[in-house]
């Protein structure tokens, strides 16, 4: 009796230790079938992403130049900021305030509001200045619109311009091109680049843009902008005249202009100092000579070019790029004032400071096209789709299992209670049960 109930009890030990393990479930054999046991989900909930009880340190401010006052529009609200965003690059760079390697000498005094120093080609970033925080980008989102367009479209091709390519904001920047006028490609990207013409950017997103014209275009620009890692930056319009919900950042803009760079044809347009708009004979349109707006062009040694931008919003915005004894930098800003210095002289402030930075020296980095797309996901914490799990399982060589279906500590322990159990109901069987007495078992 004493048996059988130690047996019975083992028994009860095993169906209750089985379930209860995460680790019990099928446990597959060489022939690919499987002994089925129970399979519950884990209890342990995930751990969270981080935890962090620090608080965030005081930023150090920026030095800054005195401007003028001048009549400016309120600024546009932001959308709310993501703490995962302003990390990307390093965690130093999620400051409002300067970032700069311990011991250098200090940045040069800029009206921007935010602006950043990169390595083109290590990627590094040499400092910055509120490198993660929003800001309206006017015309230097042209560039996002060259790291789109530029392997899509063939300079060689001819095309027309329309009517609609003309609607632009009155007294806005444009080429001067013509309704009908028949361009090539390569025409309309100098004219962006080096008048910063706002229809010749309409009709470059148009041409890019497929059958949904400007609209595909500007979605293409935004596709692009994640690929790079430009979070914060948010097309509405392909030139980067003002709308509602257009926003970048200084760090999304140097991850721009290093895709830019990168091409040989933008490197050559960048750096065109005139070209030649054709006449348009048949709408009666006279041909006429454009030149480069970006003084660092002619007035910086080593000059790789960029580009400059001003709205009312968004104030005087640059990017400029160049190259000395084998290293090439870009420093783009945000929200300056031309006065005491014009954009692009701040920029090459900023060019001359990290020129002078020991190589290899950085707070951060610009992350590649395509890398925080193959970051693994969080453990997701929604039920598994048994569909899915069904599919998954099905698909498995035969005498494999998954992590989740290895047996666990608890598999091995029910196992073993189970086997004396078994033992033991053999022995009880065995052996007739016996009294204390001696008495003859009843007849």
């Amino acid at each position: 009796m004493r048996i059988r109930a130690l047996a019975t009890c083992c028994a009860a030990v095993a169906a209750v230790v089985m379930p209860a393990t995460p680790g019990a479930a099928a446990i597959t054999v060489g022939s690919g079938l499987s002994t089925s046991v129970a399979v519950p989900a884990a209890t342990t909930p995930p751990l969270p992403l981080s935890v962090s009880a620090t608080p965030a340190p005081t930023a150090v401010p920026c030095p800054k130049a005195v401007a003028p006052k001048v009549s400016r529009s309120p600024k546009p609200t932001p959308p709310p900021s993501v703490a995962a965003h302003r990390t990307i690059g390093g965690d130093a760079l999620a400051t409002p305030g300067l970032i700069v390697p311990p011991g250098v000498p200090a940045p040069p005094r800029v009206t921007a509001t935010s602006w950043l120093v990169a390595d083109l080609d290590t990627g590094e970033v040499l400092g910055g200045c509120g490198p993660h925080e929003y800001a309206t980008p006017a015309s230097v989102q042209k560039l996002l619109l060259a790291a789109t367009m530029l392997p899509k479209l063939d300079p060689a091709q001819v095309v027309t311009v329309t009517r609609e390519d003309l609607d632009i904001a009155p007294g806005s920047s444009a080429v001067g091109l013509v309704p009908g006028g028949r361009y090539r490609v390569e025409t309309l990207w100098l004219g962006l680049l080096l008048q910063s013409g706002n229809e010749a950017a309409n009709a470059l997103a148009r041409l890019g843009g497929g059958a949904d014209g400007v609209t595909g275009g500007v979605r293409a620009m935004n596709e692009q902008a994640r690929l790079l890692g430009a979070y914060q930056t948010h097309a509405v319009t392909p030139s980067g005249l003002d709308a509602p919900g257009q926003f970048t950042s200084a760090y999304d803009l140097a991850l721009i202009a290093r895709v830019c760079f990168a091409d040989p044809t933008f490197r050559r347009y960048a750096l065109t100092e005139r070209a030649r708009i054709p006449a348009q004979k048949a709408v009666r349109g006279r041909g006429f000579e454009i030149q480069n707006e970006n003084q660092l062009v002619y007035r910086y040694a080593g000059a790789l070019g960029g580009k400059t931008g001003f709205t009312d919003y968004a104030r005087h915005t640059y990017v400029g790029a160049a190259e000395r004894d084998g290293r090439r930098l870009v420093a783009t800003l945000l929200g300056a004032e031309p006065r005491p210095r014009r954009g692009w002289e701040q920029g090459a402030a900023l060019l001359d400071w990290g020129f002078a930075l020991p190589r290899r020296t950085s707070v951060g980095r610009l992350v590649e096209p395509g890398e925080l797309d193959t970051e693994p996901s969080p453990v997701p914490t929604r039920p598994v789709d048994p569909a899915a799990s069904a599919a998954a399982t099905s698909a498995r060589p035969a005498g494999t299992a998954s992590v989740a279906e290895r047996p666990g500590v608890g598999t091995f322990v029910a196992l073993a209670v189970g086997a004396l159990a078994i033992t033991l109901a053999i022995l009880a069987a065995r052996h007739p049960r016996r009294t204390d007495l001696g008495a003859k078992p009843p007849s």
